[in-house]
């Protein structure tokens, strides 16, 4: 059955109904999500205060939903088209205890500089341990434990650094990289929820041992994840609990084996290797899981084109309350913003570039490295445009947003071979990845 849009006034709207299209630009409204479901009287409310008529996807609105009143009934069960079938599982709201405040004290510039060495450093120490536990001995697991500390410290001064340079570096092992940037996605993450510095220092040990089980697997397997057969994904699936028997003895706390363990399992319990769901997930294997799924969904691979970040970010938006927790998921959009570090992305004027950073406040205008003019043909020097303060002090007819994301490898985006002309003095970001 196909889907049609169907012009409705704002107050007509009903809970369960798919919000396709509004009478307004998307970037003039708080909606983070071109495209969503009204799942409460506060996503109406808030439509009908900024919008006369949207348009809806009809189909999208067959199915039961029983309102009861406005708040969330504890492990809540229903079905629904945006499900697939899949059974939603709603919990009460995630509580952090004494959640922290975390600010933006350092420009981006310093930190890039700080951080283009902890990377290295990083990929170094995952190679020998990994290396390590391939030869069945008990790796020293210190070097790990400081470059976490290093990544936490530097997450906490300014996010967007590691985020750019693990999206843009080259890594020699695809498991490497996978366990690396699952870490830099959950820091993130884990800053945006208020964790304090310890736990994100076990959330970060945790992810970068994650993948340990899978050097018992074979290469050839690992290189092709995404097109296993049934017999290969069963064998596949073992990964989790050989990682736990390798590092078993190693001295590590219960919080960091958890995410080791726990990775992998999913909201509504359709993941594994338990199967367990809801509050049966420890919090930071709940952040690990959503960070490593994002991450296999864009990251480049031989047997698979990466989505774009904006698309994973979308599709992460609609598995709310099923593979992954509600607030959990907002919270993720709300650390790596709409358009993720690292997004190539096409500006209303026809500019093509790189986004390098954004604001939690100011999700839809990111900072981007323009690379093409408006004709797509290179710039001899790239520039900075803080899509945020561009629209301060400009019309409506005058506003430069994102058109829309482009696929990894676009031809002539390539950051590492632009300098950068900053607010305050020139700068190369290619130097600073390759050095």
């Amino acid at each position: 059955m196909g889907v049609r849009q169907k012009k409705i006034a704002a107050h007509d709207l009903e809970i369960g109904m798919f919000v396709s299209d509004l009478d307004r630009p998307w970037h003039q409204t708080p909606f983070p999500i071109q495209g969503f479901y009204l799942r409460s009287e506060n996503d109406l409310k808030a439509v009908v205060s900024h919008c006369k008529w949207v348009m809806i996807d009809v189909a999208e609105t067959r199915e039961e939903i029983t309102l009861g009143s406005d708040k969330v009934r504890p492990f809540a069960r229903r079905s629904s088209a945006r499900s697939g079938g899949r059974e939603e599982l709603q919990l009460a709201p995630l509580s952090i205890r004494e959640p922290v405040v975390y600010k933006n004290d350092v420009p981006l510039r310093k930190e890039l500089k700080a951080s283009r060495k902890l990377l290295n450093d990083a990929e170094l120490a995952l190679s020998r341990m990994f290396e390590t536990i391939r030869d069945d001995q008990m790796p020293d697991l210190r070097p790990a434990a400081e470059v976490t500390r290093r990544m936490v410290e530097s997450v906490i001064r300014q996010p967007n650094a590691l985020l750019w340079l693990s999206r843009t570096r080259q890594y020699d092992d695809f498991v490497y990289r996978h366990a690396l940037n699952t870490a830099v996605w959950a820091l993130v993450c884990g800053r945006q929820l208020g964790l304090n510095e310890g736990l994100l220092n076990h959330l970060g040990v945790g992810c970068l041992l994650s993948q340990v089980g899978k050097t018992a697997l074979p290469k050839e397997m690992l290189a092709r994840e995404h097109q296993l057969s049934t017999e290969e994904y069963a064998t596949y699936r073992t990964y989790v609990e050989r990682g736990c028997q390798m590092l078993e003895g190693a001295g590590l706390s219960r919080a960091v084996m958890s995410v080791v363990q726990g990775h992998r399992e999913r909201h509504n319990g359709s993941g594994f290797p338990q199967g367990i769901r809801g509050d049966r997930i420890p919090l930071l294997a709940k952040v690990a899981g959503i960070a490593e799924f994002f991450e296999s969904l864009i990251a480049p691979r031989d047997d698979q084109d990466p989505m774009t970040p904006a698309k994973a970010v979308s599709l992460l938006y609609d598995m709310r309350n099923i593979e992954f927790q509600e607030d959990l998921v907002e919270a993720f959009i709300q650390g790596v913003g709409v358009y993720p570090t690292g997004t190539l992305v096409e500006l209303s004027d026809g500019q093509r570039g790189i986004v390098v950073s954004h604001s939690p406040g100011r999700r839809l205008w990111p900072s981007v490295m323009v690379m093409q003019d408006a004709e797509h043909r290179p710039l001899k020097s790239a520039r900075i445009v803080d899509l945020a303060r561009h629209i301060e002090s400009r019309a409506a007819s005058e506003l430069l947003t994102v058109r829309e994301c482009l696929p990894h490898g676009t031809d002539g985006l390539d950051p590492a071979g632009f300098d950068v002309t900053g607010a305050e003095s020139r700068w190369s970001l290619g130097k600073l990845i390759n050095r």
